[in-house]
């Protein structure tokens, strides 16, 4: 952790602060939402962190995770990137059990859409001005887990659409006598909005006459339309590109909530 911290000029990495440190409120800077506990007992809190993740206990792995995330995010042993810190700790042992897709070992992702940022501060603000480690942090794991669970719903989700614009795509082809690899431009574009020569050429392993050809074929048929010139160009669904596949594309998935019925 300490070779992880962040070096910077004003406030030194690699060390535990040597004063206090406060997160003070959005509303009102001379209010201090949480007050870390004191610096001569940083050393000493670490250390018994340190233990507790070097243990096991059979606790379950994101709860471990969550319960890493918030204990050294509650002891704020660095002046600055606290909060970056206790995040990337969370991922790590998660990581560590060969957990790498993003998706699935980090909540960053979750925490970037609109209003999660918010809830995340909240739950933070909901342990308390001072630290309290012996507190009920229920409602901390049920945030963390609901995290997980909507991000896999979300990946779950763009797999299925993904599949399901592909099925109406080929219905697309074999009805309209096209060739079936040109469906993976058409994929492109309805998942993405446009596609390159560069990349159909790549993913259908062709050369580059072949997929100029399929993608001049597309353009006189009306299914895709030229934007740019020469290196810059890209294709977008054109007036005569499958409509249903488009509509299956840009439905908004629903995300539900795993601890409401």
């Amino acid at each position: 952790m300490l070779q992880g911290h962040r070096r910077t000029v004003r406030k030194p990495a690699g060390q535990w602060r040597r004063g206090p440190v406060y997160v003070t409120d959005a509303r009102d800077p001379s209010i201090a939402a949480y007050t870390a506990p004191d610096a001569d007992v940083v050393p000493a809190l670490m250390k018994e962190l340190i233990d507790w993740l070097n243990a096991d206990n059979g606790t379950h792995l994101l709860v471990r995770a969550a319960m890493a995330h918030l204990h050294l995010v509650s002891i704020h042993p660095w002046a600055d990137g606290n909060g970056r810190m206790s995040r990337s700790l969370q991922t790590l042992m998660i990581a560590r059990e060969g957990v790498l897709a993003p998706e699935f070992s980090s909540i960053e992702a979750w925490l970037g859409r609109p209003g999660n940022t918010w809830e995340y501060y909240r739950e933070l603000a909901d342990r308390g001005p001072k630290y309290l480690p012996d507190q009920d942090v229920s409602s901390w794991i049920r945030f963390n887990l609901t995290a997980y669970h909507q991000q896999a719903q979300t990946v779950q989700g763009r797999l299925d659409r993904s599949g399901r614009v592909w099925g109406a795509l080929s219905e697309f082809a074999e009805s309209t006598g096209l060739d079936e690899r040109v469906v993976t431009a058409l994929h492109d574009v309805a998942m993405a909005g446009r596609v390159r020569r560069s990349r159909y050429e790549h993913a259908e392993g062709l050369s580059l006459q072949q997929a100029q050809r399929d993608l001049r074929d597309l353009t006189t048929a009306q299914v895709l339309e030229p934007v740019g010139r020469t290196r810059a160009r890209y294709y977008t669904a054109g007036p005569r590109f499958p409509r249903p596949a488009l509509d299956i594309a840009r439905t908004p998935m629903i995300l539900r909530n795993p601890y409401t019925s």
